[in-house]
């Protein structure tokens, strides 16, 4: 578990305290991201934290080996992440305005323990993309089907509506043809 004291990086003579760690992933992160993530490797943290008051900002560059379901079959798909975030964290609760002027997330230290596993925890699956293939699916645009379903894509989808048939105008246009033939019969 990493974390570090809001008073330690507040009170340090040094200007910046910087990390440099790897990470084991906690067994409740997995149970919390049971549908996001199958599993993740490799995950290292490198940054620094430095009191600006009234806040400890901390800026980090996260990386880590993931394996994720597939967004269309489920099927386990092997995905690198690498991304920057940054916090600041606040003794006292932020308010609504300094919510609002702030870019990065306020969040309120709890006796003085800032948890940083949980923040990159957290940013881990937010890094996630919502679309996510295995190389087949990608490559050969292979989307799920069962007995009597099927996913198409967008476009399949769009060109399948332009050809399709109001079922209003076609018994309007059998209606019209029938009154064709009686014409045409006299």
């Amino acid at each position: 578990m990493l974390t570090i004291n809001f008073s330690n990086i507040k009170n340090s003579p040094n200007p910046l305290t910087h990390i440099d760690k790897d990470l084991e992933m906690r067994p409740e992160f997995f149970n919390r991201s049971k549908d996001l993530l199958i599993k993740a490797e490799n995950v290292h943290v490198d940054g620094d934290l430095f009191y600006d008051e009234p806040y400890v900002t901390g800026n980090f560059h996260v990386t880590a080996d993931l394996v994720v379901p597939s967004s269309r079959s489920l099927n386990p798909v092997k995905y690198y992440e690498d991304f920057s975030f940054t916090e600041n964290y606040s003794e006292t609760t932020p308010t609504k305005q300094e919510l609002e002027d702030n870019p990065d997330p306020i969040v309120k230290v709890e006796d003085d323990v800032i948890d940083l596993q949980t923040a990159i925890e957290d940013n881990i699956l937010l890094h996630i993309p919502t679309t996510i293939l295995t190389p087949e699916e990608e490559k050969d645009d292979i989307f799920p089907e069962g007995n009597g379903w099927e996913v198409v894509s967008e476009s399949s989808f769009e060109e399948g509506k332009k050809n399709q048939v109001n079922p209003a105008f076609a018994k309007l246009k059998v209606l019209l043809d029938n009154q064709d033939d009686k014409n045409s019969d006299k």
